[in-house]
């Protein structure tokens, strides 16, 4: 073997090593990054996890609203990525308890009854007003003192949460918007943030409001984040004043 053929082999055998190496070292952070993601959504391979969807406002059937389908697409994804296999529940359906498998659960508490419940026992300082009569505080959040009233279209409120019954419960999200625009909207800045908020907040609790701006412009993709509300929404609501009686 002259030295010119005993270059190219070695140059052969050193671009199959350097090429196994690059394939080794991609698949480990490729495997790092989906285990990173299966540990925040609680989602490990060949897990279930239960997608439960609220109606259609004004319908009495079980019709879930265009953006809500929206949603359950960009989750369906998050879910096949993850390994696991999903479940859908309309929210009526849905009896039974949180820990055991993860839950996404779409909608506000108006249209949807389990959003009304998680919402009562895991976040009690978030008031929804769900008066049926038009006017502007229709729809509006109350946080920590603070009023977020929703106006269609232009300016709409969601609230993004990330919430543990325990050590090794599985989590429970939420996206309760002022309108499925806003659900849509939550649920797509969880699918393109979750990194970050798992690096920030890792398999801890968290509770986000979010502002989706100018959604009949741009959908749900202008959101800007208003203040993480995680300890305001988890403590009880303030009792309204009661002004004092006068002497009879």
């Amino acid at each position: 073997m002259n030295d010119d053929v005993r270059n190219i082999v070695l140059g052969v055998v050193a671009a199959g090593i350097s090429a196994a190496i690059g394939w080794c070292v991609r698949t480990y952070l490729w495997r790092r990054r989906l285990r990173r993601k299966q540990r925040f959504f609680g989602l490990p391979t060949n897990s279930e996890c239960l997608l439960v969807v609220n109606r259609a406002a004004g319908s009495g059937d079980w019709t879930v609203a265009r953006r809500d389908v929206f949603a359950l697409l960009e989750l369906s994804a998050i879910i096949k990525d993850c390994g696991a296999n999903a479940q859908i529940v309309a929210h009526d359906a849905a009896e039974q308890g949180f820990g055991e498998r993860t839950e996404f659960c779409i909608g506000g508490p108006v249209s949807n009854q389990r959003m009304a419940a998680h919402l009562r026992s895991l976040l009690p300082g978030v008031v929804v007003n769900t008066d049926s009569e038009p006017g502007p505080d229709r729809g509006a959040f109350t946080i920590g003192g603070e009023r977020y009233r929703m106006d269609k279209g232009t300016v709409e409120h969601v609230l993004l949460a990330r919430l543990t019954g325990g050590l090794d419960g599985r989590p429970v999200f939420l996206a309760s918007g002022q309108h499925s625009n806003a659900n849509h909207a939550a649920v797509r800045y969880l699918a393109r943030n979750h990194t970050r908020l798992a690096r920030k907040y890792g398999g801890h609790t968290f509770a986000l409001l979010l502002k989706v701006v100018n959604s009949d412009a741009y959908g749900p993709d202008v959101v800007e984040l208003v203040a993480d509300v995680t300890r305001a929404a988890s403590s009880p609501a303030p009792e309204p004043s009661t002004p004092p009686s006068g002497d009879s």
